[in-house]
């Protein structure tokens, strides 16, 4: 009941709100769908992961090549994109997901950060300046270049990665996630095979975070190596933990916190990063465990 009628309002919102409002709203739903994608391979699993934002990139990059320079349409770059970005979760998740905590996050940050200065130094991608001149998609004979268009991109890829989430959470996948994150020795004894488990959660967080690029790549119409930095993996991950790991409408919370917080404290100027962080610094320390825990954690 309430989650059917958080998407309704979700819907009229953008016919109500101006232009500054809906671009807000926008960018939140592409941190929701960020974030749960992280929820899978942090919340589910129990993986420290600091490049998520690599498979972003994977997935932006992609649908900027081929739409920009190969004349692709923009619906046929995405099962593309998805599979670009498994690809990259098998490359790295297979020699380093046997590796634990502290370990496995140094990995994963080398990994974003090789990522982006692959896409900064390579002439296909634009280098340093970026992609540029990306074609938005057409659906039904009509060019999709609104940002209302795009929101409900964003809102309709909401609503599958909840659906899937969800449903992974209360699979046999996702008890053995479980299993993993709370004992990884423990899981091996009752015959879970550990990396196959993880790799499969790593491969799923992927393949969302980049078809969640895709669109982002079409709503800019260019693409930059700025954009997928260590920073925005670290954000990604703060909403996550903010909203509370393992729990879907923590998760969501945590992510709209992430976007609304910057706007809140625009007027702060030059010191509006430092009161960002004073602001989540509260939030952790009066609500340790996230907004909305998950209650098996």
């Amino acid at each position: 009941m309430l989650g059917g009628s958080v998407l309704l309002a979700a819907c009229v919102l953008p016919f109500v709100a101006d232009p500054y409002v809906l671009e807000v709203a926008t960018m939140a739903l592409l941190y929701i769908v960020l974030c749960l994608g992280l929820n899978v391979v942090v919340g589910y699993a129990g993986l420290l992961d600091l490049g998520y934002a690599a498979f972003f990139a994977v997935g932006a990059y992609t649908t900027g090549i081929l739409t920009s320079q190969f004349d692709w349409s923009f619906w046929a770059t995405l099962p593309v994109a998805a599979v670009a970005a498994a690809v990259a979760g098998v490359v790295i998740g297979m020699p380093t997901l046997r590796l634990r905590s502290d370990y496995l996050a140094i990995v994963t940050l080398g990994f974003g950060e090789i990522i982006r200065l692959i896409a900064r130094n390579l002439t296909i991608t634009g280098g340093a300046s970026g992609l540029y001149g990306i074609e938005r998609p057409v659906l039904f004979g009509i060019r999709l270049d609104r940002n209302i268009d795009f929101y409900f991109m964003f809102l309709i890829l909401v609503v599958l990665v909840i659906y899937v989430s969800d449903s992974l959470s209360h699979s046999r996948i996702g008890r053995a996630w479980l299993y993993v994150r709370f004992d990884e020795d423990a899981a091996a004894g009752i015959g879970i095979n550990r990396v196959a488990v993880k790799l499969y959660a790593y491969i799923v967080g992927a393949v969302i975070a980049s078809l969640a690029g895709t669109i982002f790549a079409v709503k800019m119409t260019a693409v930059s190596p700025e954009s997928f930095t260590f920073s925005q993996s670290l954000a990604i991950l703060l909403g996550v933990v903010l909203g509370g790991m393992g729990k879907i409408p923590g998760v969501i919370l945590g992510a709209i916190a992430m976007t609304l917080l910057p706007e809140l404290m625009r007027d702060a100027g030059i010191y509006r990063p430092l009161v960002t962080a004073v602001g989540l610094l509260v939030l952790m320390l009066f609500r340790p465990q996230g907004l909305w825990p998950d209650g098996r954690a």
